[in-house]
């Protein structure tokens, strides 16, 4: 039967086979110039390929522009909104109708100028392609126009805001420079719109490159935030130096470590200048801020190079930080190699890394050799310097306490790891305070005295007021946007070790795993400030009884001011000062009372004082210079000048004063004082004045008890109060010291 089937074989695999010449020919197609709109969305895909791609290039744009203040909005990573606002040299209004044109520009005329290029956007791509693939608005003026004009653009060419509204630009009222409006950013490619991942991803990759320039263009100002926050994700001040740019961007650990050094080379033309992080930085990841030729760019190889270098320095696993600023010959940089401008080719770029990577390890063996560590000694002496500025803790120490049953503690051995040596925190309330061991002093705990002052609280039905008052409400918000989120923490979780010096007002605290010596001083003032912001028309009183007559008050401040300046001023009567400061304060009596709680009468007589805390009593012998401060010191003119002037005077106010140091016993052996026992005489005993040993008793035991726990509770830490925070103890540190030994 097999025989007489027949069966077709398959062909061998990989035998061509003939074609079907029965079959038709395709016809051949034509080749056509794409559609112009076609040409312009591959163009602008190639140039924006992200919201931080555009807004580079804006950034450069008002960089050129002789702007010295960039203010910049995002909202929803930068594909609703992106807008940038500067007070550079502005736009003219018979350059609007072309200026989303693709390929205009300033900075060319022929093509030989690429060759010596010094600005950053110079081939007018940049908007042409933003307006081909979002709503583009164009608001500008310039030095010379007397209004500022807006213009919408779509596709590159002028378009109507509105259905049958001319295209022309519209005057509008506005400041000099160039506000540029980016809205619903790929709106018309929706592909490339679904290819994001997430608004924060965008929004924290626009955040690294306002970061990268604000570090680099010294005396600009940068703000970047988003819509509808009152604080913003970066703000860096125009005066700021290159090293206070590092520190507000990138933190106070790698600014405190970083090292300068600057390099050069004729027959490499090239010099830069760079801040380099040494041997005692380390990170996860390499930070790379990388400039040639004032544009920030991205090199692989000088990335390696640097890491290379560093290896030799660095603990396994540790990355370094670099800010890296190259000057190098125009004419020896093609800048025209990446479409959105991110990398640069140059000559001799082996010889000119070799260069920089010598320099590095030059510098970091410099610091290595010579590197110290600091110790802080606790005694009287006030010259002792400071050890070393804050740094930042690392948040998450471990938890010590042990569970008091046993499922937890097995669970706690399952899912957690053996905490070493060094992240242990001992932060026993009953353990030693700092005080024990300093030398012994007269205080009212040797006499047997109350520190507790007695103090007699009336209780009163007033209803709370809500502060609806839009200068309040300023001046809260400046507090906030002037937050320091890792002093705030610190001070939130602190563990109050001691007072350390009661004339320089200096606490030490613990903070996790570090010692810091804080002002306590300085922290009052903030403290008291802020809590005249919040509790603002809710203040509790001090009551006087009887009334302390002003003149009498304001006549005890005069008599010090006196003192204090050693002669009388000829030109200044002081009788007629305390005259107006008087009037003055009872004109005035009305908005003090209902506001502050601080009453006057009309015979001129104080009869109550506004109460910031309870359990402590400001020191009163500051009272009279409190009240002659309130003439020239504060703004009457001004509601929110007024507010703020007045809060701040009385923060100082409610300042613990600085004491007088306290009396040391004499020098004794184990039988007694030395020189007069052995002379058979009684040893001689500075005796302080009572009320002053009262009141130091006193202030100490607010201080600890109640001013610290206060601070602990509400205080929210700006950034001015680093100046009073310092690092003297870090027990991470520490170890790593001893293992190096």
């Amino acid at each position: 039967m097999a025989e007489e089937m027949e069966i077709e074989s398959p062909s061998p695999r990989g035998t061509k086979r003939k074609a079907d010449e029965t079959a038709p020919l395709p016809v051949p197609r034509r080749i056509k110039a794409l559609a112009q709109e076609v040409v312009n969305k591959i163009a602008a895909g190639e140039i924006i390929v992200a919201p931080v791609h555009a807004l580079k290039e804006l950034i450069e744009n008002a960089v050129d522009a002789g702007s010295t203040a960039l203010e910049i909005l995002v909202k929803d990573g930068g594909l609703k909104l992106l807008q940038i606002t500067d007070n550079g040299h502005g736009i003219d209004k018979e350059d609007l109708p072309i200026l989303c044109e693709r390929f205009t520009t300033s900075k060319l005329k022929a093509f030989e100028d690429l060759t010596s290029i010094g600005t950053y956007g110079f081939r007018g791509e940049a908007l042409a392609s933003i307006s081909h693939i979002a709503h583009l608005s164009v608001a500008t003026r310039t030095k010379e126009s007397s209004c500022a004009w807006k213009a919408v653009y779509a596709d590159g060419k002028l378009a109507s805001p509105k259905p049958g509204q001319s295209a022309e630009p519209k005057p509008i009222a506005g400041r000099q420079g160039t506000q540029i409006t980016v809205e619903d950013l790929f709106y018309n490619i929706p592909s490339r719109r679904r290819a994001f991942r997430s608004a924060s991803e965008e929004y924290a990759k626009i955040l690294d490159l306002v970061g990268r320039y604000a570090v680099h263009c010294v005396g600009v100002s940068f703000s970047c935030k988003k819509h509808g926050d009152s604080s913003s994700g970066i703000s860096v001040p125009m005066s700021a130096g290159i090293v206070d740019r590092i520190r507000q961007i990138h933190g106070s650990t790698v600014a405190t470590e970083l090292v300068q050094f600057k390099a050069a080379n004729d027959r490499w033309g090239f010099k830069c200048e760079a801040w380099i992080s040494n041997a005692n930085y380390s990170a996860k990841r390499t930070s790379l801020l990388l400039f040639i030729n004032h544009r920030s760019v991205e090199s692989q190889v000088i990335r390696k190079a640097v890491e290379q270098t560093y290896s030799t320095f660095l603990p396994k696993g540790g990355h370094p930080f670099i800010y890296l600023s190259l000057d190098i010959d125009p004419q020896r940089v093609d800048v025209n190699v990446h479409p959105t401008k991110r990398e640069v080719h140059f000559l001799n770029e082996d010889e000119i890394i070799a260069v920089i990577c010598d320099e590095i390890r030059g510098s970091l063996s410099k610091v290595d050799t010579s590197r110290s560590f600091m110790t802080q000694s606790l005694l009287s002496n006030p010259k002792v310097p400071f050890a070393t500025p804050m740094k930042p803790t690392t948040p998450g120490t471990p938890d010590t306490n042990n569970s008091n049953t046993r499922d937890s503690t097995t669970a706690q051995r399952t899912t957690t790891k053996k905490p070493y040596e060094n992240n242990l925190v001992r932060t026993d309330a009953s353990a030693r305070k700092i005080t024990s061991m300093l030398k012994p002093t007269l205080t009212t705990e040797s006499t047997g005295e109350d520190v507790v002052e007695d103090m007699d609280y009336v209780h009163t039905n007033k209803e709370p007021i809500l502060c609806r008052l839009t200068s309040i409400k300023d001046l809260r918000s400046e507090v906030r946007d002037s937050m320091h989120n890792e002093l705030t923490d610190i001070i939130a979780s602190h563990t109050f070790v001691g007072i350390v010096n009661e004339q320089k007002r200096i606490a030490a605290i613990q903070g996790g795993v570090k010692l810091y010596l804080v002002d306590y001083g300085m922290l009052c003032n903030e403290y008291f400030y802020q809590v005249g912001l919040t509790d603002f028309g809710n203040f509790g009183s001090i009551k006087f009884n009887p009334p302390l007559p002003l003149d009498e008050l304001l006549q005890v401040a005069v008599e010090q001011e006196k003192k204090n300046c050693g002669e009388e001023d000829e030109d200044v009567d002081w009788n007629e000062v305390v005259g107006s400061v008087k009037q003055q304060i009872i004109q005035r009596a009305d908005m003090l009372n209902e506001y502050f709680s601080m009453e006057i009468s009309e015979e001129g007589e104080l009869m109550a004082l506004p109460l910031l805390m309870k359990g402590y009593m400001p020191c009163l012998a500051k009272l009279p210079q409190f009240l002659l401060r309130l003439g020239p010191h504060v703004d009457w003119t001004e509601e929110k000048r007024c507010f703020h002037t007045f809060l701040r005077e009385l923060a100082s106010f409610y300042v613990p004063e600085t004491l007088p140091l306290p009396p040391s016993l004499p020098p004794s052996d184990s039988n007694g004082p030395v020189s007069e026992k052995a002379q058979g005489k009684q040893p001689a005993v500075s005796i302080e004045d009572p009320s002053i040993t009262l009141r130091r008793a006193r202030l100490r035991h607010s201080i600890e008890y109640v001013i610290f726990p206060a601070f602990k509770a509400r205080l929210v830490a700006t950034k001015g109060l680093l100046r009073g925070v310092m690092e003297v103890a870090n027990l991470k540190g520490l170890y790593r010291v001893f293992e190096r030994c």
